[in-house]
């Protein structure tokens, strides 16, 4: 787990706080679409990611969804922090985008690594910052945005963040992503076929012009 660590953090944290997370920290393995936290539970520790993906979500009392933003290796949630560092419940469910591993941190041991590590400071400051960054380009998107504009706004960060310009995701995926329903997404995507823009697939999406 160590080398791990050190792989994906080692640019961050000094040898001693990477030597105190290898000691404390529980290694886990995630499967894609597996649930890590969900809405409501008190959360104990917070996560720190090796390898793969996970995406942040909101759901109203009706159950829909809104993707908030992902996170990927070398990051944690702010959200997570908050709820760590309230105790308080989240507001907000992970789930795995791609299969994962990640390290999960006692909750304990964030105010005492801040106190006695600079850079573990500047990672959870930093982590704040870019979290309430992307937070609030999800609400630009939402107020200011009409739905063809989100959506490809979406396609286009998907791939990115995937770095592969074929999408695996299904209409009624994304309709959840983008809290609207299947049947605007499809007629949306179809349209963007249309205009050569991207071209449809079973389950998937290739990006050709956008």
């Amino acid at each position: 787990m160590l080398k791990e660590l050190k792989e994906n953090y080692g640019h961050l944290f000094e040898d001693d706080l990477l030597q105190e997370i290898n000691n404390v920290g529980t290694y886990k393995e995630v499967h894609q679409g597996d649930e890590l936290i969900r809405i409501g539970q008190y959360i104990k520790s917070m996560p720190l990611l090796l390898h793969g993906a996970i995406k942040i979500l909101r759901e109203d009392d009706e159950g829909f969804e809104l993707l908030l933003y992902y996170l990927e290796r070398g990051e944690t949630c702010a959200m997570t922090l908050s709820c760590c560092t309230g105790n308080a419940k989240s507001s907000i469910r992970a789930i795995a985008e791609r299969d994962s591993t990640l390290i999960m941190v006692p909750v304990e041991k964030l105010d005492e690594w801040a106190s006695k590590y600079s850079s573990w400071r500047s990672f959870i400051f930093g982590s704040y910052h870019n979290r309430l960054n992307e937070i609030m380009d999800t609400v630009d998107n939402i107020a200011f945005k009409k739905m063809d504009q989100r959506l490809l706004h979406y396609l286009k960060e998907k791939a990115k963040f995937d770095g592969n310009n074929i999408i695996q995701s299904t209409h009624q995926d994304i309709a959840y992503d983008l809290h609207t329903s299947r049947v605007v997404v499809s007629r949306l995507l179809k349209q963007l076929e249309k205009e050569k823009m991207i071209k449809l697939k079973r389950n998937s999406i290739e990006l050709i012009n956008i």
